[in-house]
């Protein structure tokens, strides 16, 4: 297994991407998805990834339970000193395990506030999950002190965009709507799997909009979706959620 050094560029600048992936049953959940954002990720930044055989063979390699968790970083690779690039052609792959996260409230919900912590626009890094992640953990950070399970953050210009390591829908009027990604945040996988199954507006959404939600969850690849319970101490309703986690359990165990 490759080893990072202190001249490894994801180490010394966030130059890399990474994606998070369930492993359940030994099997690598979403894996097509996980490797197109990974792919469009690379092709966004410049950095020459390995062919997606490679990079799956490396994840199937390290692969240790059948109920576990899988991280793969992708590195521009080794460099010397100084921002430049050049003369780097081959990506560094490091992968990872661990047991799966315990989440208490995956069950039951989560009480949802807003964070004060607003998200840097830069359309170049929108969607993508790159290494350079110090306001997500100024997110997190802000969450754990707060009287809520979890926060969701506006971006600089006031558009809410995801929670400290989540996607947010919403329902107004029987329907579901989501952020547009491309100002800032990151499109997860389980939100794209989402939104390849069920039909979902994304725009452009203010505070206000959410504050009149009658529902809303949350989702990511370990989690799956997450009822919230209240967003603001205000109570919502969770029957469309627990709806739409029933229908969508069916299509994943076929």
């Amino acid at each position: 297994m490759l080893q990072p050094t202190v001249f490894d560029r994801s180490f010394q600048y966030g130059d890399g991407v990474f994606t998070t992936i369930k492993v359940t049953q030994g099997k690598l959940q979403h894996w097509s998805l996980h490797w197109q954002r990974l792919a469009l990720s690379c092709q966004r930044l410049s950095i020459h990834i390995p062919a997606e055989d490679t990079v799956l063979q490396h994840a199937l390699a390290a692969m240790s339970a059948d109920e576990q968790v899988l991280k793969i970083v992708v590195s521009r690779g080794h460099g010397g000193r100084g921002y430049s690039a050049k003369g780097i052609e081959a990506a560094d792959i490091y992968v990872t395990t661990g047991p799966l996260p315990i989440f208490p409230t995956v069950q039951s919900g989560i009480k949802l506030g807003v964070a004060k912590l607003q998200l840097g626009i830069q359309p170049l890094l929108a969607g993508i999950k790159h290494c350079s992640r110090l306001e997500t953990v100024l997110l997190k950070l802000e969450a754990e002190q707060s009287e809520f399970d979890d926060l969701l953050a506006t971006d600089t210009a006031g558009f809410i965009t995801e929670c400290s390591a989540a996607n947010i829908f919403f329902q107004t009027d029987g329907n579901w709507h989501t952020p547009e990604l491309s100002r800032a945040g990151v499109a997860g996988v389980m939100r794209e799997w989402i939104l390849s199954q069920i039909d979902v507006i994304e725009g452009n959404y203010s505070l206000a909009d959410v504050r009149k939600a009658d529902a809303i969850f949350i989702s990511n690849a370990l989690m799956g979706i997450v009822p919230v319970l209240s967003f603001e101490l205000k109570k919502l309703d969770l029957a469309p959620v627990l709806q739409l986690q029933a229908e969508l359990s069916t299509i994943e165990t076929k």
